[in-house]
């Protein structure tokens, strides 16, 4: 067993961690409150800022901290810095719900500003579908700070997560997936743009558009990631593979919703919104856990079998929200799958502390 003396100390990046985290936890809440269930903090403000906290406060500084890691500059911090801050300033009631907007608009902004010395850098066409995939993210904050209701804000953070997502697991399976991987999600995000644009004017016909350039975009990540063939490996492997192919299963249900129903309300709004941001974000978060939180963080976060336990809470949530809940138009049910999806998530935040603060396996155990 390794020392304590042997450990790395914890980076200082770990600070930019904790506004992210309260952004989840005050995401979580505001969950509880849309469910109409008892939540431990209630205010007026909280529902109508859940998906900004979820998406922008939580992921979008987690991805911008990992990007700002890889640049290794300074001003790379900005993001996640002003991302945080924005996330935790949507909270605060003595302050305008409209400064926490332009916050997160600047945080974006300067988001998508941070890949541009990465392409310099590397003249990747994965780094350019991440510059495109938060400059979405810049433009769906710019139409809420602009008075859009969320419905309209919703498809443009649903490219920014889908597509940031898949450039980064091509650049992690770049060996499986070809010389040409780069390019073709280059494509793929082009349809999902062009999608959006349309949406713009035609909500229907940009929703089905949306469906098929996703469903498009998931039937090439199965047909070419490694994960179908990882998941016969024991362990590690096999749990990083299952939650990738949860994640593309998630995914592709989005897509068909849009591609059937056009333009989501009422149980196809909520499924399409959480297949995509639970079912698929999430998934593949628990997936690269093991990987990218240590890079950044210098913190060893072992693989463990308990981390199977809140995966799979989480699925068992999403198919008791999605096909009980949403589908059938059960609320007990709706309200079950949700509550499911808080606690998994909360489990796995637990598993993951757990697991760094009991530091790496015994190499005899691994």
């Amino acid at each position: 067993m390794r020392s304590a003396a042997g450990r790395r100390r914890p980076s200082w990046r770990l600070g930019w961690i904790l506004p992210a985290g309260l952004s989840l936890l005050a995401g979580l809440d505001a969950a509880l409150l849309l469910l109409d269930l008892p939540a431990p903090i209630t205010t007026a403000r909280l529902p109508l800022v859940h998906g900004m906290l979820m998406v922008l406060g939580f992921v979008g500084t987690l991805i911008a901290l990992e990007r700002a890691t890889a640049l290794d500059r300074w001003y790379g911090y900005l993001a996640p810095a002003l991302l945080g801050i924005g996330g935790i300033s949507l909270l605060a009631d003595p302050l305008p719900l409209q400064a926490g907007k332009i916050l997160l608009v600047v945080g974006t902004a300067a988001f998508t500003l941070l890949y541009i010395p990465l392409w310099r850098r590397q003249h990747d066409h994965t780094v350019l579908t991440q510059l495109l995939a938060t400059a979405l993210a810049c433009g769906g904050a710019l139409r809420w700070t602009m008075g859009a209701v969320f419905d309209d804000v919703l498809p443009w953070l649903i490219g920014f997560v889908v597509l940031t997502v898949a450039a980064e697991r091509v650049e992690l399976a770049r060996i499986t997936l070809g010389p040409a991987a780069g390019r073709r999600v280059l494509v793929h995000a082009g349809t999902i743009v062009a999608a959006l644009l349309v949406g713009i004017a035609h909500a229907e016909a940009g929703a089905v558009l949306l469906g098929i350039a996703l469903a498009a975009l998931v039937v090439w990540l199965v047909q070419h990631d490694v994960a179908r063939r990882t998941v016969r490996i024991p362990g590690a492997p096999r749990f990083m593979a299952v939650a990738i192919l949860c994640g593309y299963v998630w995914l592709f249900t989005a897509a068909a919703v849009l591609m059937l129903g056009g333009r989501p309300v009422g149980g196809a709004y909520d499924a399409v919104a959480h297949a995509v941001l639970l079912g698929y974000v999430i998934s593949m978060i628990m997936a690269h856990s093991t990987t990218i939180l240590p890079a950044v963080l210098r913190i060893p976060l072992p693989y463990r079998p308990a981390l199977w336990v809140p995966l799979s809470l989480l699925q068992l949530s999403l198919v008791v929200r999605l096909a009980l809940g949403d589908a059938l138009q059960w609320v007990p049910a709706w309200q079950i799958g949700g509550t499911l999806g808080v606690a998994a998530l909360l489990l796995f935040v637990l598993t993951a502390v757990t697991s760094a603060i009991l530091g790496p396996l015994r190499s005899s155990r691994t």
